[in-house]
């Protein structure tokens, strides 16, 4: 896998960010502080201060502003998205070794909130996504009800659903249906 342990725990965090839209999960999953909250200890983000309304804001119109990242249609257009988001938040790179982890480099400011946080991490991630030339692993389910996003990151780039127990399992169940019908005189 071209991608370091850091990345694929930022996109994982940007996956879920994403699906937490009422458009991919029919439901708001970020209505309040106890769901924003739940969503930094999930992703283990690191360097957060007290939560309030104004973060939550700002991370649900953060989330609005990555999805077309992964729709987008070409390399250039998910560049432009992706330095717009990143160039408005503040990025000083330092080198730290907490809560039991080794050296890594963490790129968002100190004090940076948490949206600003998110925005460089997750950002950095799908940078390192295109600058790779892996901008197909970036896709929404391939299961025509659902909108949910994924990061395709098995070898042979061979994933199409957001999950494989339901999305995936629901469109082979309907594919094999179909195909017996087909063979039914």
């Amino acid at each position: 896998m071209p991608f370091s342990h850091d990345v694929e725990h930022s996109l994982a965090c940007v996956v879920d960010l994403l699906n937490t839209d009422p458009a991919a999960a029919g439901e708001e999953q970020l209505a309040d502080l106890e769901a924003l909250g739940s969503f930094v200890q999930r992703h283990e983000v690191s360097e957060v201060g007290a939560l309030t309304r104004t973060d939550l804001v700002a991370v649900q119109q953060l989330r609005d502003r990555i999805r077309p990242v992964f729709t987008a249609t070409s390399d250039e257009q998910a560049s432009r998205l992706l330095n717009a988001l990143v160039a408005e938040s503040p990025v000083t790179p330092r080198l730290t070794n907490h809560d039991g982890y080794a050296w890594h480099v963490h790129y968002f400011s100190p004090g940076a909130s948490l949206a600003e946080h998110l925005a460089v991490d997750c950002g950095r991630a799908l940078a390192q996504v295109l600058a790779l030339g892996e901008r197909e692993r970036l896709r929404t389910c391939d299961a025509p009800d659902c909108h949910q996003v994924l990061v395709d990151l098995s070898r042979n780039r061979s994933k199409r659903y957001c999950d494989a127990r339901t999305c995936g399992n629901r469109m082979h169940v309907a594919a094999y249906r179909e195909r017996r019908r087909a063979e039914s005189p």
